[in-house]
């Protein structure tokens, strides 16, 4: 896969809690963050498990905004999902990392961005052979706290050959 990739909070939080950030490493030239999306994960404290993990992956670079969030996008999602997309443009990186399903939705049919999901890196993970498992790696991110849809677990289990 190579290439840039900027993240909102949700997915670094479950790769964070089961110790598997290094995925994006391997996974990506760049992973970026906007301060918005680094506030909110700071913001969690001690009571999120995986910020120690965050905070030791030095090669997540976070990345101020050049100008405020459009104030049609603020409207729609949650800032850390707002600042990814704005940050995307103004850097011009074509993909984001967002869990949430509007803030896929404007990324992917808005603003033309190619749009990629925790389950959807667990796949090319296992595509590229960095994780043997797509199944283990979600349930523990969901034993966790982590929330993904079930059809979503359905889906990419399907995909990676794993679907009981």
């Amino acid at each position: 896969m190579q290439a840039k990739i900027i993240s909102n909070t949700g997915p670094l939080i479950a790769f964070s809690i089961i110790n598997k950030l290094e995925i994006l490493r391997k996974m990506f030239d760049q992973v970026i963050v906007p301060e918005a999306v680094n506030a909110e994960i700071l913001a969690g404290g001690d009571c999120f498990r995986g910020v120690k993990n965050y905070l030791q992956a030095d090669w997540i670079k976070k990345v101020p905004l050049k100008f405020p969030v459009s104030p049609i996008i603020i409207g729609l999602l949650d800032l850390g999902e707002a600042s990814v997309i704005q940050l995307a443009q103004e850097i011009r990186v074509n993909q984001v990392l967002i869990d949430e399903r509007k803030g896929r939705k404007i990324a992917r049919e808005i603003m033309k961005l190619n749009v990629f999901g925790s389950a959807r890196i667990l796949v090319e993970a296992k595509k590229i052979g960095l994780i043997e498992n797509v199944n283990q790696l979600a349930s523990e991110m969901r034993q966790a706290g982590y929330y993904l849809h079930q059809n979503i677990v359905d889906a990419v289990l399907k995909e990676s050959g794993e679907f009981l």
